[in-house]
């Protein structure tokens, strides 16, 4: 272990250099495993960036989905981006706030913004939707809290635009995920879906502050009666997160809490 090969070096060179080696490229195959979500980079206007960084996108890799759902691949085979968006720069730089140009609820801008995710539901391990109307499954009830059905459902601007109708579950997690109503003829009529996490349930009402009446009835609507898609879950919860910023100009002034 002493001796050297030629002038200074020896094996406690040779392990040290061969650790160095080692560790050099295993940072740059973890960078690359790690651009496999979210590149190539792109500017604010969706254009490529610049600046993309010295180490380029890997090749791409093929998953097989379970449940017969087809493959997918990365990073090219990546959902495309939304195009077109009714936002205009604020600034001539990267990075400046982008400003909506038409009803940033309807055009899903801002925080009211979603993603093109697969238009299918979200599955269990059986292979089953996992959020369902508690309508569709038998021998499950309210173990606990207040049961919404059949309340009437109040706006923000404390107008009944209809009744709750339905839950719709997280089967495998056995949580509330949307309330089901039905809309009064007068704000547009037909079924909707609001996140649970986005209702108030009192004694004699469920209110959904987020919207105001004449908001209801441009609510995306989902298209099955016994399941819903990973992209109208986005289209939804997205629509009703918006109001809180976009519903009326007051809300885009300042707030003190």
């Amino acid at each position: 272990m002493t001796g050297t090969f030629f002038a200074n070096f020896d094996l406690a060179s040779l392990s040290l250099w061969m650790f160095w080696v080692f560790f050099a490229l295993l940072v740059y195959y973890l960078q690359r495993e790690n651009m496999r979500e979210g590149y190539p980079l792109e500017d604010d206007d969706g254009k490529r960036a610049p600046n993309s960084g010295l180490i380029g996108a890997p090749e791409d890799k093929t998953f097989l989905l379970p449940h017969g759902r087809g493959t997918y691949a990365v990073p090219s085979g990546q959902n495309p981006e939304r195009a077109n968006l009714a936002l205009a720069k604020t600034a001539a730089g990267n990075g400046f706030p982008m400003a909506p140009t038409g009803d940033p609820m309807i055009d899903g801008v801002g925080p009211a913004s979603w993603a093109e995710r697969r238009d299918s539901p979200e599955l269990d391990g059986s292979g089953h939707p996992k959020i369902v109307p508690m309508s569709a499954i038998d021998g499950v009830t309210v173990a606990a809290g207040r049961d919404p059905r059949g309340l009437p459902v109040v706006s923000g601007d404390d107008k009944v635009i209809g009744t709750i109708t339905d839950m719709w579950i997280d089967e495998p997690e056995q949580m509330v995920r949307y309330l089901e109503y039905e809309l009064a003829a007068e704000f547009g009529e037909g079924k909707r879906l609001v996140p649970m996490t986005l209702s108030s349930i009192k004694s004699d009402r469920v209110r959904v502050r987020t919207l105001f009446a004449h908001q209801f009835a441009t609510v995306p609507q989902h298209a099955s009666p016994r399941q819903v898609t990973l992209l109208e879950e986005d289209k939804i919860s997205g629509y009703y997160a918006g109001g809180l910023l976009y519903a009326s100009e007051a809300r885009l002034e300042p707030q003190l809490g």
